[in-house]
Order: structure tokens, then sequence, then C-alpha cells
């Protein structure tokens, strides 16, 4: 089993939380987490290649994208491995219990 997490904080912005990666073997890789200080509604939510925020999201890089394909929702069959779609946010700006199955933290070999 594969474990990582990233810690959300520290944003000028308000905006905290943790996001918990856990992979199984070569299977994929479940996102789960909790996201505090957002507005109501619907936020796109990716993963950058980079793990530098110094500089917000200008230091973090492109989207994670280790096969070469473009942006796109996490339902179209050419998008970047690191577009994972939307968060829904309630009005108290909380996103608890999210799971996205859709990446893949040590594989043989990548296809998606």
């Amino acid at each position: 089993m594969v474990k990582a997490v990233a810690v959300l904080g520290n944003s000028t912005e308000g905006v905290n939380g943790k996001i918990f990666f856990t992979q199984e073997g070569n299977g994929l890789t479940t996102v789960t987490g909790f996201v505090t200080g957002l507005s109501p509604g619907f936020h796109g939510f990716h993963i950058h290649a980079l793990g530098d925020t110094t500089n917000g999201c200008l230091s973090t890089g492109e989207h994670f994208d280790p096969i070469g394909k473009v942006h796109g929702g996490p339902t179209d069959v050419n998008r970047h491995a690191g577009d994972l779609g939307n968060l829904d946010v309630a009005g108290d700006g909380m996103a608890y219990n999210f799971v996205f199955c859709l990446i893949c933290l040590f594989c043989i070999s990548y296809s998606n």
C-alpha cells in the first residue's frame, strides 16, 4: 500500500484542509479529504506537477500529466491525470469526504 498526504493551509484566502491519497498494489488511487474556507458552489480540483506553494499556483507547475494529455474533465478520455473534476462546496464553505479514483501513485505502466 502507498499513502501520501497534502496539507492545505496558510493561504491568503483562508483555505485549509488535508487531502489523503491511498493506493493498493497497482490499482487506482483513492483521494479523500476535507477542505474549509471555500465559497459555496463548485470548485475545480486538480493536482499540480510540483509541490512548491511558495508563490501560490505560479510555483506549482502545470497539472500532473505523466502521459502528455490535454486538459479535460474526469470523464473525458483525453485529459490530464491531475484533472479530478469539481468539489461541491456546501454553504458553510466546507467539502468533506470527497472521493476520486482516477490517478496512480505508483504504477508499472500508466494508462487511464
